[in-house]
């Protein structure tokens, strides 16, 4: 029973850090009007986000707790990598593009 709360925990975590992925890339691809700089803070700030919060999570309250994923790359696949990688493609696939919004002018 244990185990069954602490793998939908890791569910609850892969879902919440695939929602933090989405928002930060939109965040980037809105604030940065560069071409290519919104790629690089994609690829540099959102995985290292993911870290420090699965670092967070796992260590600290301890989710997946009664769960053996049997090594380390296995949590940083699924707890990083694959919602890095979800979170920016459903931003960059399935909403809008940032050209269409009229952002206020700040000055």
């Amino acid at each position: 029973m244990i185990a069954l709360f602490g793998f939908a925990l890791v569910l609850a975590l892969v879902a919440f850090h695939t929602f933090l992925a989405g928002v930060t890339t939109r965040f980037f691809r809105l604030r940065l009007s560069t071409s290519w700089g919104w790629v690089l803070y994609t690829v540099i700030l959102t995985p290292t986000l993911l870290l420090v919060s699965t670092l967070l999570f796992a260590g600290f309250f301890g989710v997946g707790a009664g769960i053996d994923l049997r090594s380390p790359t296995v949590v940083i696949l699924l707890l990083v990598v694959l919602p890095a990688v979800l979170g920016a493609a459903i931003d960059y696939l399935y909403i809008e593009p940032p050209d269409e919004y009229e952002l206020p002018d700040t000055r």
